[in-house]
């Protein structure tokens, strides 16, 4: 199975909860490959996203396609660096060759559904959409995040793309009254389940530690036991 997972913007808790996803797989015995196809804003030398999915799943393969200096939407990215961008049709195929020994291959996307990958136009979305793969959106828990997640499960409709549902990647100590409320006002804007809400502060523990507060923060879908207060 291939997983596409995509985030309402930046900073949201994608590589965090993509890192769930992969630890509850590989904690049931599944195989687990992630691919990054584009990663921004991290030199040639420095850890990425992988880096952090290694140190919280030990074992799990991954591979990145692309690596390129700025900050930026990656076709930006590549354009800057003088480098060839990856386009979908290399992220999808990359994704079909780790299937190849994978039971699951997530794909983490870099920003939300529809950066640039390339300046043709390529995006997350025409990776799913090649690979005819489920969406699995990270959202950010407080104002704002109703607008952002209902603008991307609209996206995902209009191309035809299935939406699993969304998880709020970094869940507060202390939410507040709009957190709270989101949680149960995000399946009424997106027409998408809620799947989960990963804590602040998972991506700094320990394998163990991560692997049990994955099961208490993702739901069943997800091979987790979490369910919404109001469930």
């Amino acid at each position: 199975m291939i997983l596409v997972v995509t985030g309402t913007g930046t900073d949201v808790g994608k590589t965090v909860v993509t890192a769930a996803v992969a630890a509850l797989a590989a904690a049931g015995g599944a195989r687990v490959a992630v691919l990054k196809p584009a990663q921004t804003g991290v030199g040639p030398d420095e850890p990425g996203d992988l880096a952090d999915v290694t140190r919280l799943v030990p074992g799990v393969a991954t591979r990145e396609l692309g690596r390129f200096p700025d900050p930026l939407a990656p076709a930006t990215a590549a354009r800057r660096a003088g480098a060839a961008p990856v386009c979908a049709a290399a992220a999808a195929a990359a994704a079909r060759e780790l299937e190849a020994d994978a039971d699951l291959v997530l794909v983490e996307g870099a920003g939300g559904l529809l950066v640039r990958f390339t300046d043709d136009g390529d995006t997350l979305a025409d990776v799913a959409a090649a690979l005819r793969a489920p969406v699995l959106v990270v959202t950010a828990a407080g104002l704002g995040t109703l607008n952002t997640s209902e603008l991307t499960a609209e996206a995902l409709a209009r191309r035809g793309l299935d939406c699993l549902g969304f998880v709020v990647g970094s869940w507060p100590a202390e939410p507040g009254l709009a957190e709270r409320c989101n949680l149960h006002d995000l399946p009424v804007v997106t027409g998408a389940r809620l799947l989960g809400a990963v804590p602040e502060g998972a991506g700094a523990l320990a394998p163990g530690e991560f692997v049990t507060v994955a099961r208490h923060s993702l739901a069943a879908e997800l091979g987790g036991g979490w369910q919404t207060p109001d469930a």
